[in-house]
């Protein structure tokens, strides 16, 4: 299945920068990860708390015992995962100094021994075909360089019959939400992130990377089209946020 003509517009972190997409991600999350956990959950009101605590109870009829939080970023998502009881979790991401983030966040918390966490490429993942019960990502796929890429690594290491978790935000489409969420995203996003991170092109690039995502049935017809047998949307906070629920 072709990637939506959305998408093909492939936004980049820094416009004017030098590199691949992928590249520029690595970058941007390594300038902003001593910020990135308050930004995070100052920018969604701290609701994206809850958001992972739903994604997680959509997992729990699959009881996973080995979890795979991919672009886990400092590791809330891995963290919620705990509450499913798994034998083990990994969580993988591109950025170095996010994982070093996490990894303290891991240690203080004393769950260091439970979730493993390691740099990894989402569209070449380090493991195993059908070596995973269940998958987390947490605001990360319209990072992804390759969509379909990503999306067919995630499927390739699950098993059959297990389930993966997605979050993304998106635009509300009813009024007045629609017009106070794009104010939010628009104005205040990068004013935010520029006070409290220094560094306002990654929060320019937030709103315009959600902006060029598929949304909705032309996100789970891609994950159909790389193999998944069943992908549901949820729209979550009357459509700030997007949950999809994968199946193998």
């Amino acid at each position: 299945m072709q990637i939506s003509k959305k998408l093909s517009k492939n936004v980049v972190p820094y416009a004017e920068g030098n590199g691949s997409k992928k590249e520029q991600v690595v970058e941007m999350f390594d300038n902003i990860a001593p910020s990135y956990d308050l930004l995070n959950h100052a920018l969604s009101f701290g609701v994206d708390i809850l958001w992972r605590k739903n994604a997680i109870k959509h997992l729990k009829p699959y009881q996973p015992k080995v979890i795979v939080d991919m672009a886990t970023g400092t590791g809330d998502f891995a963290i919620e995962a705990l509450s499913l009881n798994p034998d083990k979790v990994i969580g993988i991401d591109i950025s170095p100094e996010m994982l070093e983030v996490g990894k303290q966040k891991m240690k203080k918390k004393g769950v260091d021994d439970r979730i493993e966490m390691i740099i990894g490429d989402s569209e070449d993942i380090q493991l195993d075909d059908k070596s995973v019960d269940a998958f987390t990502v947490g605001f990360g796929v319209r990072n992804f360089e390759n969509l379909n890429k990503g999306l067919g690594e995630l499927h390739r290491i699950l098993k059959p019959g297990g389930a993966g978790a997605i979050l993304e935000p998106s635009f509300p489409t009813s009024f007045p939400l629609k017009q106070l969420f794009q104010l939010h995203f628009r104005v205040l996003t990068p004013i935010l992130g520029k006070m409290i991170s220094g560094d306002d092109a990654a929060y320019k690039y937030l709103p315009e990377s959600v902006r060029a995502f598929p949304n909705g049935k032309e996100f789970t017809d891609i994950c159909q089209g790389v193999g998944f047998s069943k992908a549901t949307y949820y729209p979550l906070a009357f459509g700030m946020c997007s949950m999809y629920i994968l199946e193998k």
